[in-house]
């Protein structure tokens, strides 16, 4: 049985570091995404790639996902030992999205390998997503939330998706016509395993441990909070929780004014009360909303350097060309496969 899956990566508009509190978020699949081609292979993984080096090779089932080589073979193995099954494949897989750009690449591994494997038989794209969250999980040791597996699973061409991750509910939100979306790399490739990403996490968790869950804690709760890491890491999550559930409303109304403010805003935080922006990416921000036509712009993903994500009109190229190293990875309208 020939096999074919693919599965977008996906920019998060608004809503970062909420996810893994059960917070909202607000991203987009866009068109990039990852492909596995192959042949229906009983009992045995084995994937070669077309952008990473070394193949996989494994036998089904997968007793530890976290000892698989090369290294991008512990997310399939993850997802093979989610699942469980035994019916494997043989082939190839290909990536048009940038690794280490906070686009989800290892999201759209992880969801193409799901569909690779058959899940689309048995699973629906949520149940999908929450497999490839806990392959995450299982291959790497990266307490990551669910926003990237959902976005992927779930997108819908020409909308966003505000996304609950506490109840999991996902409500598709029409891009404005006059609205176009440009994701830019700030030439600063970050890497989550390892980085300070579980140490955000840990902190919010110190968080809600004084106060209560972060989505139901009000900036007031937060301001009781002693020390000044924990509390300044918490009113990141509660505001930012506020800034999704505007940022859906204005969007959705074509108002894109408020909507660009709201990124603004949304990147203050993360650089100041979160700290999980660089230096480079401020100064792109800083270039992209100080050029007409742009309503706002903001680091996207985890941080650490990666991507920024420009709301723009139709006719406004913000790419600047005078500085080495930026180039767009993704630029669309409202039609995002």
């Amino acid at each position: 049985m020939t096999i074919r899956a693919w599965a977008p990566g996906r920019v998060n508009l608004i809503g970062e570091h909420t996810d893994y509190s059960g917070g909202l978020v607000l991203p987009m699949a866009i068109q990039l995404g990852t492909e596995i081609r192959g042949e229906r292979l009983d009992g045995r993984v084995r994937l070669s790639s077309a952008n990473e080096p070394g193949a996989v090779d494994f036998a089904l089932p997968v007793a530890d996902p976290a000892a698989v080589q090369p290294e991008w073979g512990r997310y399939v193995a993850g997802v093979a030992a989610s699942l469980p099954t035994t019916a494997g494949f043989e082939g190839t897989v290909s990536s048009t999205v940038p690794a280490g750009a906070g686009l989800s690449s290892s999201a759209a591994l992880e969801v193409a390998t799901a569909l690779a494997l058959g899940a689309s038989n048995d699973h629906s794209p949520l149940r999908i997503a929450q497999l490839a969250q806990g392959a995450e999980h299982l291959a790497t040791g990266m307490p990551c939330g669910i926003m990237d597996q959902l976005a992927s699973a779930c997108g819908v061409d020409g909308h966003a998706l505000r996304i609950d991750c506490e109840t999991l509910q996902v409500t598709p939100i029409v891009v404005p016509e006059d609205a176009r979306i440009v994701v830019i790399h700030s030439g600063q490739q970050r890497r989550l395993v390892g980085s300070a990403y579980a140490d955000r996490r840990a902190q919010c968790e110190t968080a809600a441990a004084l106060v209560g869950p972060l989505r139901s804690a009000t900036l007031d709760d937060v301001s009781h909070i002693a020390d000044d890491v924990i509390r300044r890491r918490a009113h990141h999550v509660v505001s930012e929780n506020a800034r999704v559930d505007r940022f859906a409303t204005a969007f959705g109304a074509g108002d894109l004014d408020d909507a660009g403010q709201l990124m603004i805003e949304s990147h203050r935080s993360l650089r100041d009360d979160f700290e999980v922006s660089t230096e480079r990416l401020d100064t792109l921000v800083s270039h992209l909303i100080a050029t007409d036509g742009v309503y706002g712009a903001r680091l996207t993903g985890a941080g650490f350097g990666g991507c920024v994500v420009a709301l723009c009109r139709p006719d406004v190229d913000p790419i600047p060309k005078a500085l080495d190293g930026w180039i767009v990875v993704a630029s669309q309208g409202a039609h995002l496969r």
